[in-house]
């Protein structure tokens, strides 16, 4: 015989699911407009002089990381607000600029063009496989958590060393290593949003996105290292 909790409990939970959906979909929504400012300021960083910044690489780094982590501060401070997905936008935009450099040294290639279609064809692949396991077996990949903050604090560290040491094998292992990493955030994110552990799709955008950006950045340096042709 049903009882009056049977019917709570089942009320409970198709609310809870449409509240994920509801997330989810807003998610890829905002996903799809944030790519609108990150072209416009890619091709905006293409016509860009990027010297000054070869002669201070490592401050160069640590000035993008100094705006970039205020921008995350600011949307996190105001996810709940129209402000926020302005901030989450400005953000995207920024990141967009600071595509010039890479996409500079890529279109020089006699087949820059191709790898470009490539390595966005490849983080699209690796979304839309990750995004395609995460919803549908509702998995919890919570356990990836701290193992991934270890990770990208290590890399963070490496990457920065790097610009000294400037070893290109070092660089191309942080970069596969890197799209490994970025990868198991972009699980680990889609589905805490799809078990209900994160409901602000502003905060839950930009986590998705910066794994998709870093995806498309790390993949495109391998590809242009294996495959790049000088005229």
């Amino acid at each position: 015989m049903q009882t009056q909790f049977d019917n709570v409990v089942r009320m409970d939970g198709t609310i809870a699911v449409e509240q994920t959906n509801k997330v989810l979909r807003n998610t890829y929504m905002m996903l799809g407009l944030t790519m609108v400012p990150t072209v416009i300021g890619a091709f905006f960083g293409m016509s860009l002089d990027f010297a000054w910044a070869a002669q201070s690489p490592f401050m160069f780094a640590i000035g993008m990381l100094a705006v970039m982590f205020g921008l995350f501060y600011g949307i996190s401070a105001t996810r709940d607000s129209g402000l926020g997905v302005v901030l989450l936008l400005v953000l995207t935009g920024f990141m967009g600029v600071m595509l010039g450099p890479i996409l500079q040294v890529a279109l020089n290639l006699s087949n820059g063009t191709e790898l470009v279609g490539l390595a966005a064809g490849g983080t699209g692949a690796i979304f839309l496989t990750l995004a395609g396991i995460a919803t549908t077996t509702k998995k919890d990949f919570s356990f990836l958590g701290k193992f991934l903050m270890v990770g990208i604090v290590l890399l963070i560290l490496a990457s920065l060393a790097n610009i000294f040491f400037q070893i290109p094998a070092l660089s191309l292992t942080l970069s596969a290593v890197a799209v490994l990493l970025f990868s198991g955030f972009l699980l680990y994110d889609i589905s805490r949003i799809v078990n209900g552990g994160e409901t602000n799709y502003v905060m839950a955008t930009l986590s998705v996105y910066l794994s998709i950006y870093n995806i498309f950045v790390n993949l495109l340096q391998l590809l242009m290292a294996f495959m790049g042709e000088r005229d």
